[in-house]
């Protein structure tokens, strides 16, 4: 079997949790209640287009998330499926290996060229470059991701959030997963 996530990572690999391991090594289903925020005045504005254009609801609050992993071609499949209806889908490019190389996370005509941090285990995600609809845009321009995976009591806990420079925080959603069926 063809694994990017333990391809890329190589011997590192071993220094994320066993948990994460092996959500990353078989994919799965996590599911839990997440919650959802915007940010004030303008920036939560800017927030609630952000969220409809990616495929997150638009208001804020408790939400139920399903989160199916698996891995094609290549590549790792994200598609996260809010409140039965609503649905995130990024796939996940592996370039070169870890620690230098990145993951370009594709989602409708955004990219995002992502390096990681393993940290106690935890897989933290580092913002390097934004493509929109393949062309290369100034990081300014465009919204800051900071987002982590972590197991913590034995759950699938993780955070995203977007900024943007002078404006703050336009979305988040954090929270934490339980798993529920290997896909196969």
């Amino acid at each position: 079997m063809h694994n990017p996530v333990i391809k890329w990572f190589g011997k590192n690999f071993s220094e994320l949790d066993p948990l994460l391991q092996d959500l990353h090594r078989n994919g799965g289903e996590l599911s839990g209640i997440v919650n959802l925020e915007f940010g004030s005045g303008l920036a939560g504005v800017i927030g609630r287009k952000l969220a409809i254009k990616l495929g997150l609801p638009n208001s804020a609050g408790k939400q139920n998330l399903k989160v199916f992993i698996a891995h094609q071609g290549g590549s790792l499949h994200w598609i996260r499926q809010f409140n039965s209806n609503q649905r995130m889908v990024s796939v996940f490019t592996p370039n070169g290996h870890y620690p230098t190389g990145y993951w370009s996370e594709t989602t409708g005509k955004l990219s995002l060229n992502l390096g990681v941090k393993i940290l106690d285990g935890g897989w933290y995600w580092i913002q390097r470059k934004v493509k929109f609809m393949g062309v290369p845009m100034p990081t300014w321009l465009f919204p800051s991701s900071h987002a982590y995976k972590r197991i913590k009591n034995g759950m699938y806990e993780f955070s995203v959030t977007l900024t943007l420079p002078m404006v703050g925080k336009l979305v988040s959603y954090n929270g934490v997963l339980t798993p529920n069926t290997k896909l196969v």
